[in-house]
């Protein structure tokens, strides 16, 4: 298959998937999700946004607690980024996978230059076999610290990249409905064509170790369906949850984007 008959996925990987929701980075998942992307990469080129690095950073170093909380998770984050990269690249390169790095702030996305050279850098990445690994530049940056996981940013890097897919995984099987939580039940919202159709769903819950939860990726998918982009709520912590969603063995939520007249 030609480089440019590939579809583009992007592919969110939050704290509570990387850690298997533990108190530490799992190489087993990052072995799993490589693995995947391997066995994928003649038909799909793969983007990743991954949290993780103040997770990974907080199994090596417990930090004097001097000043405002999100100045030390800066701190942490600083530390756990190069750790965070070092698993990747182990991990990826052992299946014969190439990975770069690129830090992302909103304000990057706010300047016209700024997206273009993300743009530039990316597609030439992607053209030579390197899978961009993304994070946000939490030195400079602390809006997905405080709120979203990564969320908002992976659904700006799609809209920008114009991917075919984005994948949230994370550590439910999709969105549940109301109905079903209330009863214990946990059924999953399958599919809808538009994100309305889903708000009334979601409950305002955020994941153990992630700062996101479910409406940090409700409010991604919105921006997401400006471009029409079709997102998928995955369960990040089974082995092999993109192959498995891709095939159509799991369950999982799935909205579509089309565009609602208003």
């Amino acid at each position: 298959m030609d480089k440019s008959d590939k579809k583009r996925i992007l592919l969110k990987i939050g704290t509570n998937t990387l850690t298997k929701e533990t108190n530490q980075i799992s190489r087993g998942k990052i072995e799993d999700i490589g693995r995947q992307i391997a066995a994928l990469q003649d038909q799909y080129e793969f983007i990743v946004v991954s949290s993780g690095a103040i997770a990974v950073a907080k199994q090596f170093v417990n930090l004097e607690t001097q000043g405002k909380e999100i100045t030390v998770k800066q701190a942490l984050a600083a530390i756990g980024q190069p750790h965070l990269m070092r698993i990747f690249q182990e991990n990826f390169r052992e299946l014969g996978l190439l990975t770069s790095q690129c830090l992302l702030s909103y304000a990057d996305f706010k300047r016209d230059k700024s997206r273009q050279n993300i743009t530039n850098t990316i597609n030439v990445l992607l053209a030579n076999q390197y899978i961009p690994i993304i994070n946000e530049n939490d030195t400079v940056a602390t809006d997905e610290i405080k709120f979203g996981d990564n969320d908002k940013l992976a659904a700006l890097t799609a809209q920008l990249l114009n991917v075919d897919l984005v994948i949230f995984a994370t550590n439910t099987n999709g969105v549940y409905t109301k109905s079903s939580l209330e009863n214990n039940l946990k059924e999953t919202v399958l599919t809808v064509d538009n994100i309305q159709d889903l708000q009334q769903e979601v409950r305002a819950t955020k994941s153990s170790q992630g700062t996101g939860g479910m409406q940090s990726k409700i409010d991604a998918v919105d921006i997401l369906s400006e471009n029409n982009i079709e997102a998928w709520i995955v369960n990040g912590l089974e082995d092999g949850f993109i192959e498995r969603a891709l095939q159509g063995e799991s369950s999982f939520t799935k909205i579509k984007n089309k565009k609602v007249l208003r």
